[in-house]
């Protein structure tokens, strides 16, 4: 591989990168590929963009093409991306917990927004207009605990508190 031609893959990498950190995914998934075209998959380069895709496969919902891609990592020559495509196969098939619908806020996509230049922002983009629940009341305080019911009586545990940490204070001495 020439300079150039590594050059154009880091370029490619670091666009992806971009993208990938500013929530674009499918453009992010776009120059990743780019990059890999370009970068030989078995250096530590290629390893490391290849990661990268596969973390874009799975925020796109392809989540076939991100598995069958750390099948691949974990047979990487890097022992650093052979690790990486492990862990992420491990999480990529562990099986997908079920959430009642009220714990997960639905997050609009945003490229309908950035391809219509910002224009109809209301409810028509979205398909759905935002409604708030009523508040629920906060719950009362417990009464207060009338200071004659505590008991008060020395149990002893101090004194068998410190004596533990003194025996274990003079074994570290006696051990150094």
């Amino acid at each position: 591989m020439t300079d150039d031609t590594r050059d154009r893959a880091k370029t490619y990498f670091a666009q992806g990168q971009a993208a990938f950190e500013r929530g674009s995914y499918r453009e992010a998934v776009e120059h990743f590929e780019a990059a890999v075209q370009l970068a030989r998959a078995a250096t530590p380069l290629g390893g490391e963009i290849q990661t990268w895709l596969v973390n874009a496969y799975s925020a796109v919902g392809k989540q076939q093409q991100a598995v069958a891609l750390c099948q691949v990592l974990a047979r990487h020559p890097d022992l650093d991306t052979r690790k990486q495509g492990k862990n992420l196969l491990y999480i990529l098939q562990a099986p997908q917990l079920q959430r009642p619908a009220n714990w997960m806020t639905e997050i609009p996509d945003l490229e309908a927004i950035s391809e219509g230049g910002g224009k109809n922002l209301g409810s028509s983009v979205y398909g759905t207009t935002m409604t708030s629940k009523p508040r629920s009341r906060p719950k009362p305080e417990a009464p207060p605990i009338d200071p004659s019911l505590i008991n008060t009586k020395d149990n002893g545990f101090l004194w068998v508190a410190l004596v533990g940490v003194a025996l274990v204070l003079g074994g570290l001495l006696w051990l150094s």
